[in-house]
């Protein structure tokens, strides 16, 4: 296996807040280049510069992590689309890409595997096996072609997240597993999160933790208690959406006439720049190792966050100067805009 960074995972934890950023598949719907609903990352063959232009800019922002774009890039959800032909290929060029852009900045770079709706918890072994083969072909591709560690998210069943460790584990590859939190209080397999978390802790994850779902009120509390539970690193991804103890998991938002808001007309419940960047702040205090952001999140989010912890990015030269627009910044106190700790 090829390792693309200088520094291991390991490394670039004790050092500090590693910041990632995720939420490509929902960032390239909104730009036009995935379809909303199958979410299959199309984009990897049809227009792989729009991709390396979204790595790019997330590296800009101050991403220390480059993650290949290979979520739902599996063998069943390509089928769904017509586009069972391209599974490794696709694979293989999400990795060189997410490998091209990382080299310009330093970045780790990680594979990716996720939920793949194939796990079926009254069937552990029959549906398990289908999953690890889907992940035993995602990674061997993921580490011919060169990643740091692994990102094995979103994970709705701790007996589909144990596979996806093991498949890791199997390859040498360290692995960042986090669940989704859709529900109120436990997984679909009936663990409560920190519990979770904390099977996969045992088992040799590199870091556990949490993202997508969940919107920063809502994460928060969960990971102060997942920190005080493992010894391991904790990651934290949330979505950049106002969920709330009453909706504590976007899936959930709705209109007043009862129409499921998810996925696409979510924009009312969006998290400004500065309620990210409180998030990263109030995660690094409760000892939150891994800071990012999930679907729905853009690079104004993770350059503001990666601000909030005291990075200078590149995209750093562009951030706001308030004071400078020739009527907000002529008195009335507009200047504080420009931080970010602005309210």
């Amino acid at each position: 296996m090829t390792r693309p960074s200088e520094k291991t995972l390991e490394e670039r934890l004790a050092d500090g807040v590693v910041i990632g950023a995720e939420g490509y598949v929902f960032e390239l719907e909104r730009r036009g280049y995935i379809k909303a609903g199958p979410f299959v990352p199309e984009v990897i063959l049809d227009e792989p510069d729009a991709l390396r232009q979204l790595h790019r800019e997330f590296l800009r922002a101050g991403s220390d992590v480059m993650v290949a774009l290979t979520y739902y890039a599996h063998r069943d959800k390509l089928k769904d689309v017509g586009r069972g032909d391209d599974l490794e290929e696709m694979n293989r060029q999400a990795v060189r890409i997410a490998n091209e852009i990382a080299a310009e900045g330093g970045a780790l770079v990680a594979g990716n595997i996720c939920n793949t709706w194939s796990f079926d918890p009254a069937d552990p072994v029959t549906s398990g096996a289908v999953v690890r083969a889907q992940y035993e072909e995602q990674l061997a591709w993921a580490v011919e072609e060169g990643v740091d560690f692994v990102i094995a998210e979103t994970n709705d069943f701790v007996g589909e997240a144990l596979i996806g460790l093991e498949v890791c584990q199997s390859l040498g590859l360290p692995a960042m597993v986090t669940f989704a939190s859709v529900q109120s209080e436990k997984t679909y397999d009936g663990y409560d999160y920190v519990e979770a978390c904390k099977v996969l802790a045992d088992a040799g994850a590199a870091l556990v933790g949490l993202n997508c779902s969940r919107g920063p009120e809502t994460m928060l509390p969960l990971l102060e208690r997942i920190r005080a539970a493992v010894d391991v690193p904790v990651a934290a991804q949330p979505v950049p959406y106002r969920t709330t103890a009453a909706t504590p998991a976007f899936e959930a938002f709705e209109a007043g006439d009862g129409r499921h808001l998810f996925p696409i007309q979510l924009e009312p419940f969006q998290c400004t720049r500065f309620e990210m960047a409180e998030f990263a702040v109030r995660a690094r205090e409760i000892g939150v190792d891994y800071v990012g952001i999930c679907c729905g999140g853009a690079p104004h989010h993770v350059r503001a966050m990666a601000e909030a912890l005291g990075r200078v990015t590149p995209a750093s030269r562009y951030s706001p100067a308030i004071e400078l627009h020739p009527i907000l910044g002529t008195g009335g106190g507009h200047e504080s805009m420009g931080g970010w700790d602005a309210k």
